[in-house]
């Protein structure tokens, strides 16, 4: 593989895993190095992960190991990936929040390299409303993630919450290194997820349904295929502000793929967003240009079952896989 991965390990019992996956990354051709919080050195000895890596271990943000860089930045910038593994609780809350209070988080927020989050705790923290807020804000910030396993937690519970296997980890990272696997490599991919609104006076505005999962699915597996994406207008952005925000990226990017998934309002006088000059998946709503593909659904795209692509029936209760079948399709196209 001969890829920088930095592994960064926050204090859950599922540590005794992290250890097993320097080992194996190893194997696989990676240089490893590790950041461990001051939870994680309560479960594991820094010693194990610098015997598994043949590298120092860092853990303390004004332990400088070397004089002539500044070592959270200098781990920044090797990285090529980075992995927070086993991200609990904390962690998320921290990173989701912009906090930068120890050698990990630091380190998080100064790198431009892909970081990848692997989440474990107990079952009903993983599915607390303020854990899964603050996933869904990094994945709004571009973080991906590798989900949990379902099965006998440590604290007793039976649930989703385990540290992905080491094994299926290491998988996943030659995965994301192998060139077979970045079709989007060098691609810019807009996406529009969510609900929209429009004015109707100087008071009150129109709104329609829509939860985004769609959306923020298709973001996601674009930068999965290795895709420079961004969404484009937050959850509730007015239309007007869309079409803005989209007319300058058009102009950043003029080549780009642009998903309109976002759900905009079809009363009299609603503006029409431009598709013109990009190669555009619509889902079933009026634009000015001609879109590559449109995709149709009896209800709204993130209230349906299943939705239409091609003539092809997909499935819309896994949004992951859905999101990955509509990539297959506009692939395709644009093979053709």
């Amino acid at each position: 593989m001969n890829k920088n991965i930095l592994l960064c390990v926050s204090g859950g019992i599922a540590v005794y895993k992290a250890v097993a996956l320097v080992s194996k990354l190893s194997q696989a051709g990676a240089n490893v190095k590790v950041i461990m919080t001051a939870s994680a050195r309560q479960f594991v000895n820094p010693l194990s992960f610098q015997v598994m890596s043949k590298n120092d271990v860092f853990f303390d943000t004004f332990d400088e190991k070397d004089s002539h860089v500044i070592a959270h930045i200098d781990l920044a910038d090797w990285a090529d990936l980075i992995l927070v593994a086993p991200a609990t609780a904390n962690v998320i809350g921290k990173l989701a929040n912009g906090i930068a209070d120890d050698m990990v988080t630091t380190t998080l927020l100064a790198t431009t390299a892909p970081v990848w989050i692997a989440p474990a705790m107990n079952v009903h923290m993983y599915d607390h409303p303020a854990v899964k807020r603050n996933l869904a804000q990094l994945a709004a910030d571009g973080y991906q993630f590798i989900e949990p396993s379902e099965g006998f937690l440590a604290c007793g519970y039976v649930g989703k919450g385990r540290l992905e296997e080491p094994e299926k980890i290491t998988a996943i990272v030659k995965d994301f290194f192998s060139p077979k696997s970045k079709p989007l490599l060098n691609k810019t991919v807009l996406v529009t997820a969510g609900a929209v609104s429009v004015s109707m006076d100087a008071q009150h505005v129109i709104r329609t349904k829509a939860n985004g999962k769609i959306g923020l699915a298709i973001l996601e597996e674009a930068r999965t295929l290795g895709a420079t994406a961004f969404l484009v207008g937050e959850n509730g952005a007015t239309v007007y502000d869309l079409i803005e925000e989209i007319e300058q990226y058009k102009k950043q990017y003029p080549h780009a793929y642009f998903i309109h998934a976002a759900n905009t309002p079809t009363i009299e006088g609603t503006p029409k967003l431009s598709v013109e000059g990009t190669s555009a998946v619509i889902f079933g709503q009026e634009v000015i240009g001609e879109p590559m593909l449109t995709v149709v659904s009896h209800e709204w795209i993130d209230f349906s079952d299943v939705a239409e692509v091609k003539g092809h029936v997909l499935e819309l209760t896994n949004a992951v896989q859905f999101a990955k079948a509509l990539w297959t399709y506009v692939l395709l196209g644009e093979d053709k």
